[in-house]
């Protein structure tokens, strides 16, 4: 019998959640924790279901004022909501035609603009074909008094190839894109200069090469712009080092199926990947290690994966049509939510908190009302009651 070991959860924590469905639904999914640990649930519901706006990346502007969501829609249009209420604040139409061509990632940037209220973001958007729009945009009280960067910044990041994965680094100045037949290479937003470009592994022991063809990536660290892991539709992962090598300086192969998502931790050493078969694990990806894989199978491919800034937790979503949130040192399931729709995209607001119910105060009527309540009599037993009557008539014979 093989050895299992029994971990007891604490249930999910206070956390709150935003899934997007490819039917361009927004919902809400929030944990209120407590003791045991509430399960989580949905709470809100934003949109109507439009198969035309399906939401094919989404990214949040996580701060304490004015939290904002970027969308990028099947339609070719991008809207920016906030993040509280589901309200639009601004919509940029025909970014690109749907006929012809996609949004491949949207992404909210705060610091690259020197204003940084919390009035304004900037935005970065690119297409399958490699077109790339930055543009900032200052959000007025209704969409439209919101005002828009009259001259946007625009540029191609390849010439053949389709674009299928972007990421922007945490400072804001650097870009990654990769995709099929698009080896992945790193662009200097300021300067919209390509600074980096990665190289194909060589054969392998029996001469085959294996086709580029990456489908997600992002960044190790925060701080460190230098490495970045990125997985494949041959199931590898593979991180780079941009002040090493061009080649890959470690290799991991996955299961068998496609890699679909891959996600950064906290700590900058720890990789979450998930796969077109429904399997998540991480990995150490220091020593290409396999810490363990997360316990409880998905029943679809994982198209999307988030971890929490402040709490030990990640969500997963994908074409289950579940979110899942799990724990990082256990690895076990904390709760689980029918979301009904195949879901793209998942982000946290890590600001959301939970306001403590205020005490109660007991006033001098309520212990003055409690006083004069009368007390009940326990009710004697039928025992108790033959004793005392036996007792009774003893001593009535005594004094005859």
């Amino acid at each position: 019998m093989p050895r299992t070991t029994t971990v007891e959860s604490s249930g999910c924590p206070p956390l709150r959640a935003l899934t997007f469905d490819v039917l361009g639904l927004i919902k809400v999914v929030e944990a209120r924790g407590g003791q045991n640990g509430d399960a989580a649930k949905v709470v809100e519901r934003w949109g109507e279901p439009d198969a035309s706006k399906c939401v094919l990346s989404a990214s949040i502007l996580d701060r304490e004022s004015h939290p904002l969501i970027g969308i990028a829609r099947k339609s070719g249009s991008v809207e920016i909501i906030s993040a509280i209420n589901g309200d639009l604040q601004v919509q940029i139409p025909d970014l690109c035609q749907p006929e012809d061509d996609s949004i491949v990632g949207v992404h909210l940037l705060q610091k690259h603009k020197s204003d940084s209220s919390s009035r304004s973001c900037a935005l970065l958007a690119s297409t399958t074909k490699g077109h790339v729009r930055m543009e900032s945009v200052k959000l007025g009280e209704t969409p439209a008094k919101s005002v828009r960067d009259p001259s946007p910044t625009v540029w191609n990041v390849c010439g053949s190839g389709n674009i299928l994965c972007s990421k922007v680094s945490e400072d804001e100045n650097h870009a990654l894109f990769g995709g099929k037949g698009v080896e992945v290479n790193i662009w200097d937003l300021h300067k919209r200069e390509k600074i980096w470009t990665a190289k194909s592994p060589p054969k392998d022991n029996l001469g085959i090469f294996t086709p580029t063809w990456f489908t997600c990536a992002t960044f190790l660290s925060k701080d460190d712009n230098r490495k970045f892991v990125a997985g494949t539709n041959s199931h590898q992962v593979r991180l780079y080092d941009i002040s090493a090598q061009r080649r890959p300086v470690i290799s991991i192969d996955f299961r068998e199926t496609a890699i679909k998502a891959v996600s950064e931790d906290n700590d900058g050493n720890t990789i979450y990947v998930g796969n077109g078969s429904g399997d998540l694990a991480t990995f150490d990806i220091r020593t290409g290690k396999l810490l363990g894989c997360f316990i409880g199978k998905c029943a679809g491919s994982i198209r999307a994966i988030a971890r929490h800034p402040e709490l030990p937790v990640i969500a997963s979503c994908g074409l289950d049509s579940y979110l899942r949130i799990w724990d990082v040192q256990s690895r076990q399931l904390l709760s689980a939510v029918y979301l009904k729709q195949h879901l793209t995209s998942v982000v946290f607001d890590s600001h959301f908190r939970i306001e403590a119910p205020a005490p109660q105060v007991e006033t001098a009527v309520e212990e003055d009302c409690a006083e004069a309540t009368p007390v009940k009599r326990k009710k004697e037993h039928r025992g108790t009651r033959k004793a005392k009557s036996k007792s009774s008539k003893r001593s009535k014979r005594e004094e005859d």
